[in-house]
C-alpha cells in the first residue's frame, strides 16, 4: 500500500472538507464570542506609577546622577518587598474597611472576613520601567473602584514598608490612581479570533487524523501498484432520479445516467476486449470482496455496454443466495441457473432471450441449500462449456469473495474474475483478503474495477471525470434516445 502523502494531496483534502472546515471554523468563533459575552465576567483596571531615590536630597547634578543609578539597584528588591504577604494583609484590611464584603469576594477569595494574600497578589501586577528608576502598579478586578483603591493603598503603604525592611531609599507616586469604568476584559475581538484559530486548527487535525487511519481505497494507482494489476475501469459516483432506482441498481439504459458513466463503461467493455484477446474462455466473474459494494450493478452494466458494441452476451446470475439480477431487468425468476444445474431445466429454457439487443439473462433461480456445491458440480462445468460456444462474451455475477466460497469453485470455468471495489468503502486489507483467497483457489484477477468514485473527495486523482465534454448535448441526445431501444450508441 502506497503511504505516501504529497503536498498536493493534502491541500486537496481541505478543499474538499471547506464547508466542514468552514462551519467548525465558525462554530469556534461563535461560541467564544458567546462566552465572551454572555459568561465571562468584565473586568477593569487601574494604574499607578511611582519612583525611587536612594536618598531623599539631592545636592548636585553628581549627586542627581549617583542616585538614579543606585535607585535603579533597588527597584527589584522594593518589588518583592511590595508583593510581600505582610504588605498584601496590610492592604487587604484596608480594602475590607472600604468595601463592602460582597464587593469583595466578587473579585477575590476571603477568610475569616480577610482577604486572602496570595487571591490579591494575583490581581496585581508590579513592573519595572525600562532604563528608569520608576515602578509600575497594575490591578484588574471585576469593580473599577476596587481597582484604583488597590493601586493607591498598595502606593501608600509601599514606603512604609520598604523602608522598615530595606532601611535606606524612598519610593514615592506622582499621582494617585484613577476610576476608569471601561472594561479590559474579555477582549471580545481577541477571543473570537482565538475561537476561530481553534475552530480550524482542530477540524483540520480531525481531518488530517481520519485521513491518516483511513485504509480505504480511494486512489487508483495506489490499488494497481500494491498488487500489481490492472485498473479495468473507474465509474463515478452520480445521482439519478429515484424512478431509475430499482434497490439503488441503476442500468445504463435508464435516461437520467450520465453521458461520462456510459463513456466509462465502455471504456471497460474495451478494457475487457483486449484481457480477453489472449483467452479462448469469454466467461468473466464479477464480484466483489464484500456485500452492497456495486458488483451486480457493475456486471449488469458490462453486459449492457458489450451488447451495445454488437456482441452477443450473456449475464449469469450466479450469486444464488441473494440474487438481483432479475429485479434489474426486471425479469421473473422461477427458474435459472440453480434448476439446470440441479438438471430440472435445460440451459435454454432457462435463458431469458433478446432482454436488450444481443443481451441474453440467466437469472439464479430457486435458492437452493446448497450453492457452492452446485458451482463446483460437473453440470455446472458442461453447462459454461456449452455456453462458451454461444456467445462472444458471459459475465458470471458471484457472490462476494470475502464472505462464501462460490467464486473459488469457478477458478477452472472462467477466464478470469474483476473485482469491483467501492471508492471509499473497500479496505485495503479487505482487497488483501480477497486477493489471497483467490489465489488459494487459483483463480485469475483480470483486474479491478474503481466504483462509486466521488469526485469531490479527499482526492484529486478523479478530477478528470469533471471534464465536460463539448460535444455532450448531440451525444447525449442520441444516447438518450437510443438508451431506450436498447440500441448500440456508438
Amino acid at each position: 500500500m502506497n503511504n505516501t502523502i504529497s503536498v498536493k494531496d493534502l491541500i486537496s483534502l481541505l478543499i474538499s472538507k471547506i464547508w466542514i472546515i468552514i462551519a467548525v471554523t465558525l462554530c469556534g468563533g461563535i461560541i467564544a464570542f458567546c462566552v465572551s459575552e454572555f459568561l465571562i465576567p468584565l473586568e477593569y483596571s487601574s494604574h499607578i506609577s511611582m519612583y525611587v531615590q536612594s536618598y531623599t536630597e539631592i545636592s548636585d547634578s553628581a549627586d542627581d546622577y549617583n542616585d538614579i543609578s543606585k535607585s535603579k539597584q533597588l527597584i527589584n528588591t522594593y518589588i518583592q518587598v511590595m508583593k510581600d504577604d505582610a504588605v498584601m494583609e496590610s492592604v487587604g484590611e484596608a480594602l475590607v474597611a472600604e468595601f463592602d464584603e460582597s464587593v469583595i469576594s466578587e473579585s477575590f477569595s476571603m477568610s475569616d472576613g480577610k482577604i486572602k494574600p496570595s487571591s490579591l497578589a494575583s490581581a496585581i501586577s508590579i513592573t519595572t520601567v525600562t532604563d528608569t528608576s520608576a515602578v509600575y502598579i497594575e490591578a484588574t478586578t471585576k469593580n473599577p473602584e476596587l481597582s484604583a483603591a488597590i493601586c493607591n493603598e498598595l502606593c501608600s503603604q509601599a514606603n512604609k514598608f520598604t523602608t522598615e525592611a530595606i532601611g535606606i531609599g524612598e519610593i514615592k507616586s506622582i499621582d494617585t490612581a484613577k476610576v476608569y469604568y471601561t472594561p479590559v476584559a474579555p477582549n471580545i475581538p481577541k477571543n473570537t479570533l482565538i475561537g476561530l484559530g481553534a475552530g480550524f486548527v482542530l477540524i483540520v487535525a480531525i481531518i488530517f487524523l481520519i485521513d491518516f487511519f483511513d485504509t480505504t481505497v480511494k486512489n487508483s494507482d495506489s490499488l494497481s501498484k500494491t498488487y500489481n494489476k490492472p485498473i479495468i475501469g473507474e465509474i463515478q459516483q452520480f445521482d439519478v432520479d429515484s424512478k431509475s432506482k430499482t434497490e439503488q441498481h441503476v442500468k445504463l439504459t435508464d435516461e437520467s445516467v450520465p453521458f461520462h458513466v456510459v463513456e466509462s463503461y465502455k471504456a471497460i467493455r474495451t478494457n475487457i476486449a483486449f484481457a480477453l484477446s489472449t483467452y479462448d474462455n469469454k466467461i468473466i466473474a464479477v464480484s466483489s470482496a464484500n456485500p452492497a459494494e456495486g458488483k451486480s450493478t457493475t456486471a449488469a452494466n458490462i453486459v449492457i455496454a458489450a451488447a451495445q458494441g454488437g456482441k452477443k452476451v450473456l449475464l449469469i446470475d450466479a450469486d444464488m443466495r441473494k440474487p438481483v439480477q432479475h429485479k434489474i431487468f426486471g425479469l421473473v425468476n422461477k427458474r435459472g441457473l440453480s434448476s439446470v444445474i440441479s438438471k430440472m431445466c435445460k440451459a435454454d429454457d432457462c435463458i431469458h432471450k433478446n432482454v436488450m439487443e444481443n443481451l441474453d439473462v440467466m437469472t439464479a433461480g430457486p435458492i437452493p441449500p446448497n450453492p457452492s456445491e452446485l458451482l463446483s458440480s460437473e453440470a455446472s462445468k458442461k453447462m459454461f462449456e456449452e455456453l462458451n460456444e454461444k456467445y462472444s462474451m458471459i459475465i458470471v455475477d458471484l457472490p462476494p469473495v470475502c464472505v462464501v466460497s462460490d467464486a473459488a469453485t469457478l477458478s477452472n470455468d472462467v477466464a478470469g474474475l474483476i473485482m469491483v471495489v467501492q471508492y471509499g468503502k473497500t479496505s485495503f486489507d479487505d482487497v488483501t483478503d480477497a486477493n489471497k483467497r483467490m489465489e488459494l483457489a487459483q483463480m485469475n484477477i483480470l483486474g479491478y474495477v474503481l466504483n462509486d468514485i466521488k469526485t469531490k473527495g479527499h482526492s484529486s486523482y478523479y478530477s478528470k471525470y469533471k471534464y465536460k465534454y463539448k460535444y455532450n448535448s448531440y451525444y447525449s441526445y442520441d444516447n438518450k434516445s437510443n438508451k431506450k431501444a436498447g440500441k448500440n450508441v456508438d
